[in-house]
C-alpha cells in the first residue's frame, strides 16, 4: 500500500506495487516550479498522465510561449546479465516497461526523488529545476555497487506547444555540439534543447516511439496519443557507489558560454535551499504547516519579461494557465500579503495597472504574446481589494497614491458612467454588465456557443464587490479631501440602500444570485453571495449576513470548499468529469471550489465572532483540504476543483494558485 511517514521534515510516500494501489499512485502529481513559468512534472511513479506532464517545461517568453521540450526518459540498469527498468510508460491502457516494480519510495523537498531497490542495487534519482533558467538536472546516486553495471538513459524528445501533442511527423534534428547533444526542430528560428553529461557518453540511435498514452486526456475526453522522438542515448559503466548527472536546458537559441555556468550541481542546490529558507523566514514562524503552505505559494509567482523591468506576475494555476487578473488578484493577499512578499505583490499591482484600458484590468494575457484580454467584469475590482489590502499591509503610501490610485479611480469612473460590455451604473447604483451572449464573472464556462451561467446584468458578488470598492476609496478620502470622501460615500450609500432590495430574497432567506431586465431574477442557491459577506466593507445588515453564512453551511460547504449549486437543483451536476462539453456543464452547476474556503472562512469568523470555540470549528473546515494538499492530487499544493459528489475527488488543474492563496489566508485567520 502507499503510506506516508516524515524523516528529518521531508514527506516520504512509500510505495506499494498491488495493483489495488497502483491507480492510486498514478493519481498522486508532484510538481516543481521556477521563476520564468517554466515547470517539471509528472506522477509520483514517473509515468506520464497528462499531455502537460514531462521533465522540462520551459518558457520562451516567461511566463507564456511554453514548450514542453523533454517528455521523460527510459532508464535501464543491466547487471549481471539482467535488465532492471526503473522508467514506467503507458501504452494501450497497458504500463510498460514496469520500473514501478522496483519503486520504494517518493520524497520531497527543493527536488524531487525517487528510490529504487534493483537487486543489491540501490539507486535514488533526483531532479532540481533551476529556478532562474529552464534547465533540469537529472541525478542519478547509485549505492551498494558490488560488481559493475552498465547504465543506459534514452531521453524522449517533444519540443512541441505544452498545448498540443507531437506526431512522427515532426521534423527532429540532432548534432553533437559543445560536448553534448543539440536537439531543434529542422525549421529556421525553432527553439534549442541541450543536453549534456560529464558523466556518460553519447550514442547516436535515431528513433520514433509510437502511441504513448495520457489517462487523464483520455478521461477528459480529448486525444490522448503522443509520438516521441528519441536521438539516441547516453550509456556508462559503474565499478562503485556513483552519482551521475544529466543536465537538460531550453533556450530560443542555446548559448554556450552563459548556460555552462547552470551546470553546477552544487551551486544549484545551494540556490534552492537558501531560497526556500528565505520564503519561511519571511513569515517568522515556527509553525511547520505554515511553512510549508508559505513554500507552495512560491510555485505560482514567476516573472513577465514584457520589458525591460521584468516584472512580477501570479500564474493562476498548474499545468495549464497563465495569469489571469481574476485569479491574480484573489490569490495576492494570500501568497504574496500574507507571506511576507510586499515587493513581489508591488511588482503585481504595477504590471497590470499598467496594462489597464477603457478603466478594465486585463482578464489574462495571451499564451504566445503579450496580447491583453479584458472579459471580466470582476477582475478589476478585485485589483482595487487587492491593491488596498497591499496598501494597509505596507503602508507604502507613495506607491499606492503614484503608481496604484490611478488607476484605481479610472476604473470606479468607467464603471460609473460605462465601459466595455455596457458595463454601467444605472439609476439604482447598481453596476450591471453584459448580455446573454457574454460570460464576464467567474462562472464563464461556455462551450460550443452554449454559457451554462449566464450571469449578465446585475450580478450579486459584482455589486458586492462594488460597494467595497467605493467604501474603501472613501475611506481613503476621509482625512485628505472631505468634499470628495463625501461624493464617494454618496454613491457607496446609494449602492447598499439599492442592494438588499434587489438581492435580498425574503421568501428564500438568501441573496439572489442574479437580476436581468430580460430575465427577472435567478435565485438560483450559489455562492456567489458569499463575498456580500467576507469583503472588508458589507452592504449587508449583520442578521442577513448570518443568513447567508448559515444557508452557504448547510446546503454548499463541503470538506474541500463551496458547491457552486446546491445537490437540490435540477441543474445540479455532481462529478465534473467526460467531455469538454459535459466538464464545461458540470464546471460551475455544483462542482467544489477550494478558493471559496477562504471567503467562507472568513465570513464564518465575521459573523459569529473571533473566539476559541468559533476558531476550533473553522479549523475543523479547512482540516480536510490540508491533509489533501499533503497526501492527494499534486503533493503540496491544492486542487483547482473537486466533484460535487462525495468523496469529492480532485479535478482540474491539480495546483490552482487561489485555492493554495485562500487555504494560507483561512489558516492564518484561524491561527494568528
Amino acid at each position: 500500500m502507499l503510506t506516508s511517514h516524515k524523516t528529518n521534515g521531508l514527506e516520504i510516500l512509500s510505495l506499494s506495487t498491488t495493483d489495488r494501489h497502483l491507480d492510486d499512485s498514478l493519481e498522486k502529481e508532484w510538481l516543481l516550479a521556477n521563476n520564468r513559468g517554466g515547470y517539471a512534472s509528472s506522477t509520483i511513479i514517473g509515468c506520464n498522465t497528462r499531455r502537460y506532464h514531462g521533465l522540462l517545461i520551459g518558457s520562451l517568453d516567461p511566463p507564456v510561449n511554453r514548450v514542453l521540450a523533454l517528455s521523460n526518459c527510459m532508464e535501464m540498469v543491466i547487471a549481471h546479465g539482467k535488465t532492471y527498468d526503473i522508467s514506467t510508460f503507458e501504452f494501450n491502457d497497458k504500463l510498460t516497461p514496469q520500473g514501478y516494480l522496483h519503486a520504494k519510495r517518493f520524497r520531497r523537498d527543493i527536488g524531487v526523488h525517487f528510490d529504487y531497490q534493483l537487486g543489491s542495487i540501490e539507486l535514488t534519482k533526483s531532479l532540481y529545476l533551476l529556478p532562474d533558467s529552464d534547465t533540469i538536472a537529472l541525478v542519478y546516486n547509485f549505492t551498494a555497487i558490488k560488481e559493475p553495471v552498465e547504465f543506459v538513459v534514452r531521453p524522449f524528445i517533444s519540443l512541441r506547444d505544452f498545448h498540443s501533442l507531437q506526431k512522427s511527423h515532426a521534423q527532429l534534428c540532432a548534432s553533437k555540439f559543445d560536448n553534448g547533444l543539440l536537439m531543434r526542430h529542422d525549421i529556421p528560428n525553432s527553439c534549442e534543447l541541450f543536453m549534456k553529461s560529464d558523466d556518460m557518453n553519447f550514442q547516436d540511435d535515431p528513433q520514433w516511439w509510437f502511441n504513448f498514452m495520457y489517462r487523464k486526456d483520455k478521461q477528459r475526453g480529448q486525444e490522448f496519443n503522443e509520438d516521441l522522438w528519441a536521438p539516441g542515448f547516453f550509456k556508462c559503466r559503474i565499478d562503485s557507489p556513483s552519482q551521475l548527472v544529466l543536465w537538460a536546458h531550453l533556450a530560443k537559441r542555446y548559448e554556450p558560454g552563459a548556460s555552462d555556468a547552470l551546470f553546477n550541481l552544487e551551486n544549484a542546490c545551494n540556490e534552492l535551499l537558501t531560497h526556500q529558507k528565505d520564503l519561511t523566514a519571511s513569515v517568522k514562524t515556527r509553525d511547520k504547516k505554515l511553512k510549508k503552505l508559505v513554500i507552495a505559494a512560491d510555485q505560482f509567482v514567476t516573472k513577465r519579461n514584457s520589458d525591460i523591468n521584468h516584472r512580477t506576475t501570479i500564474l493562476a494555476g498548474f499545468p495549464w494557465f497563465a495569469d489571469w487578473g481574476r485569479d491574480v488578484f484573489i490569490a495576492l493577499p494570500g501568497l504574496l500579503l500574507s507571506t511576507g512578499r510586499f515587493k513581489e505583490a508591488k511588482s503585481v499591482l504595477i504590471t497590470f495597472a499598467q496594462a489597464a484600458d477603457k478603466g478594465m484590468i486585463p482578464n489574462r494575457f495571451d499564451d504566445h504574446s503579450s496580447t491583453a484580454y479584458f472579459n471580466s467584469i470582476d477582475a478589476s475590482l478585485w485589483f482595487i481589494d487587492a491593491a488596498f489590502k497591499y496598501l494597509d499591509a505596507t503602508d507604502d503610501s507613495t506607491t499606492f497614491t503614484q503608481k496604484l490610485f490611478p488607476t484605481i479611480r479610472w476604473i470606479i469612473d468607467s464603471y460609473n458612467k460605462g465601459t466595455r460590455f455596457d458595463t454601467h451604473a444605472n439609476a439604482d447604483g447598481l453596476i450591471t454588465s453584459g448580455n446573454k451572449d457574454t460570460q464576464l464573472t467567474w462562472m464563464d464556462a461556455k462551450c460550443d456557443g452554449i454559457a451554462f451561467t449566464p450571469r449578465y446584468g446585475k450580478a450579486v458578488e459584482i455589486n458586492a464587490l462594488w460597494y467595497n470598492a467605493l467604501c474603501l476609496v472613501a475611506q481613503f478620502y476621509a482625512d485628505r479631501d472631505i468634499t470628495v470622501a463625501e461624493h464617494y460615500h454618496t454613491m457607496a450609500d446609494k449602492v447598499k440602500n439599492s442592494f438588499p432590495l434587489v438581492f435580498w430574497n425574503a421568501e428564500k432567506g438568501y441573496l439572489n444570485d442574479c437580476v436581468t431586465l430580460d430575465t427577472g431574477v435567478d435565485s438560483t442557491l450559489r455562492p456567489n453571495q458569499i463575498f456580500a459577506v467576507s469583503l472588508p466593507f458589507s452592504p449587508l445588515c449583520h442578521e442577513h449576513q448570518k443568513a447567508v453564512v448559515d444557508i452557504i453551511q448547510k446546503k454548499l460547504l463541503t470538506p474541500y470548499g463551496l458547491r457552486t449549486l446546491s445537490t437540490c437543483d435540477d441543474n445540479y451536476h455532481g462529478m465534473c468529469t467526460g467531455t469538454q462539453q459535459e466538464r464545461d456543464k458540470a464546471y460551475h452547476q455544483g462542482t467544489v471550489w477550494a478558493f471559496l474556503m477562504g471567503p467562507f472562512i472568513e465570513s464564518f469568523l465575521k459573523v459569529h465572532g473571533v473566539n476559541r470555540k468559533t476558531k476550533r470549528q473553522a479549523a475543523e473546515f479547512i482540516e480536510p483540504l490540508l491533509l489533501h494538499f499533503c497526501h492527494e492530487g499534486c503533493l503540496a499544493s491544492v486542487s483547482e476543483i473537486f466533484d460535487g459528489d462525495a468523496p469529492h475527488q480532485p479535478r482540474g488543474c491539480g495546483a490552482q494558485a487561489w485555492s493554495v492563496a485562500e487555504l494560507i489566508r483561512a489558516y492564518k485567520l484561524i491561527n494568528d
